[in-house]
Order: C-alpha cells, then sequence, then structure tokens
C-alpha cells in the first residue's frame, strides 16, 4: 500500500505540473494583456512599457516560466497583477474555504437524497416509485445549475423571505449564520449530481439484486433490510464510488457559476474574475487548486475501493 500511494502521489505531481504549464502557456495566447486590463489603454507608451517591466512581463514566455515554476518550487503562487498585489496564496486561503462549504454541504446534500431514492427505485421496481425517482432524476439532470439557482432566489429569498439571496457567512460566525447562506447554493448545486447517483445506485443494485447469491441468500429466509444493506449494497457500491469521486470534483466546476449568481467570492469566482482581467498569477493558482483537488478525489475513490471490497489489494 505505501509503494502504490508513492507512485499515485509521484503521479498526482506530474499531472498537476503538466495542468500548471499547459495554463501558464495557453492563458498567455489569448487575445490582449494585464496591462491592458489594468490601464484600459489609457495610459502613455512609456508608463506601459514600465509597469510591463516592473512586473517581470517584457522577458521572453520561456525566462517567465523559468522564473515562475522556480518561485512554485519554493512554495510562492506569486502575486495578482490586477489590484493591490495581494499575495495568490491568501487569495486562495479565502476563496477556497467559501467553495469547499459550498462543494462538502451539496455533497452531503445529493447523498442524503440519491442513496434512499436509488435504493426505493432499485427494490421496487417498475413500481410508482421507480418511476416516480426515475422522471425526477431526469428533471435534475435537465436543470441547469444556474437557472435552478435564480429559481431558488425568486422563490425563497425574494418572494417567501426566509433565505438570504447572496453572499457567505464563516463558520467562525456561527453554524446558522453559514448554512442558511449555502443552503440556496447547495441545492442549486447539488440537485444534478444527486440525480446522476440516484440512477447509478438504481442500475448498480438491480445488477446485484439479480446475482446468484442474492437469490440463494433469499432463499435461506433473510429479512429484505439485511438483504438490501449487508449484501446488495456493499457489492453495489464500486461503480457508484467512481461515480462520487469524479463529480465531487464537477461539483467545484458547478460552483464556479453558482458562486457568481449568489456573489460567493469563492475559488470559481476568483478564477472567473482572475481570466477576465489576464491576471496570470491568479488563474495560475486556481487552476492549480483545483488540479489538486480532481487528482487526490481519484486517488481517494481508489482508497475507498478496498475499504469497501477486502477483495481488491494495492501493491
Amino acid at each position: 500500500m505505501t509503494r502504490y500511494l508513492l507512485r499515485r502521489t509521484f503521479g498526482a505531481v506530474i499531472v498537476m505540473w503538466a495542468v500548471a504549464t499547459l495554463v501558464f502557456f495557453m492563458i498567455r495566447l489569448v487575445p490582449g494583456d494585464p496591462i491592458g486590463a489594468i490601464l484600459f489603454d489609457a495610459g502613455d507608451a512609456q508608463a506601459v512599457e514600465d509597469l510591463r517591466r516592473s512586473m517581470g512581463l517584457d522577458q521572453p514566455v520561456w525566462v517567465q516560466y523559468g522564473l515562475w515554476f522556480w518561485n512554485l518550487f519554493q512554495g510562492d503562487l506569486g502575486a495578482s497583477i490586477y489590484g493591490s498585489r495581494v499575495p495568490v496564496s491568501q487569495l486562495l486561503a479565502e476563496a477556497l474555504p467559501r467553495t469547499l462549504s459550498l462543494a462538502f454541504l451539496s455533497f452531503l446534500l445529493a447523498v442524503a437524497i440519491a442513496v434512499p431514492a436509488g435504493l426505493i427505485a432499485a427494490t421496487r421496481r417498475n413500481s410508482g416509485w421507480d418511476t416516480s425517482v426515475t422522471f425526477v432524476a431526469f428533471l435534475g439532470l435537465s436543470m441547469p445549475d444556474f437557472w435552478l439557482g435564480i429559481l431558488l432566489i425568486i422563490l425563497f429569498a425574494a418572494t417567501l423571505q426566509w433565505l438570504p439571496a447572496v453572499g457567505y457567512m464563516p463558520l467562525s460566525e456561527g453554524f446558522w449564520p453559514w448554512l442558511e447562506h449555502l443552503i440556496l447554493p447547495s441545492i442549486a448545486v447539488g440537485t444534478a449530481f444527486s440525480a446522476i447517483i440516484a440512477r447509478m445506485i438504481r442500475s448498480a443494485m438491480l445488477e446485484v439484486l439479480n446475482t446468484d447469491y442474492m437469490r440463494v441468500a433469499r432463499s435461506k429466509g433473510l429479512p429484505t433490510r439485511v438483504l438490501i444493506l449487508r449484501h446488495a449494497l456493499p457489492n453495489a457500491l464500486i461503480p457508484v464510488i467512481t461515480v462520487i469521486g469524479i463529480a465531487f470534483a464537477l461539483l467545484m466546476a458547478g460552483a464556479v457559476v453558482v458562486e457568481n449568481v449568489f456573489a460567493i467570492k469563492g475559488l470559481g469566482r476568483m478564477l472567473i474574475q482572475g481570466i477576465l482581467h489576464r491576471d496570470y498569477p491568479v488563474v495560475q493558482g486556481a487552476i492549480l487548486v483545483v488540479s489538486a483537488i480532481f487528482v487526490f478525489s481519484n486517488l481517494l475513490v481508489d482508497l475507498l475501493y478496498s475499504a469497501v471490497d477486502p477483495r481488491i489489494r494495492y501493491d
């Protein structure tokens, strides 16, 4: 297991380096540069050149890449070009907890809805319950998260005034203020996620319930609850865990749009503003963090395989 973890960690570092390198060069292919975003073509030529030189943007791209990589190796992500030159690490420290809070709450909400729904649909196949779960799942998959977020704001914030429409409160300010600001965006992000998991659980459970060992267990007179929870569900979780791991990472992508709808200054909003302002260090730092979440989510999924199924071992 130790050798496997070392190999996967080394591979994760290589993947993150490749992604960061690709982003470094691709963002510089986009028309425009940070100086134009800062001055709006209002400065004279000498002022523009001086500003570009002070930021190191006058050097060749390969020199900029070498300096960036050396600073990254030392743990320095650079400073934001646009604004007051705030360190990127400080911006990430402020934005990442908000995005992780949104993703984690969306994940919990989706799993809490999807697991019972998938089990009910599988154990009562072709019934009204099965049809209802399938219909709601298709409905959840078809609704864009930003559109659902706007509807939730109109209904629960503007009309009923039950929950705040925008903003974020840190957990240090209290559990309820933190939760009430995340309920609506979590529903918007987690709805499609719950639909995917419910459909996957239904499909996996139907396959397991038709196996020979389940027929034998049923013939022994085991209670239905024992059959489902102790025999069928653990064997159906392998494909479900795969989907959950990938979808959790994709929640970060969904948060990019929803954070802008609900004015949450998280990682997604930080990334979009960095792209609009051609803020190279901010974009590079944000993409590096997102790629790390994707890579290590996949690693966690692999480790969960062996926890769910003792037959799976890594050397």
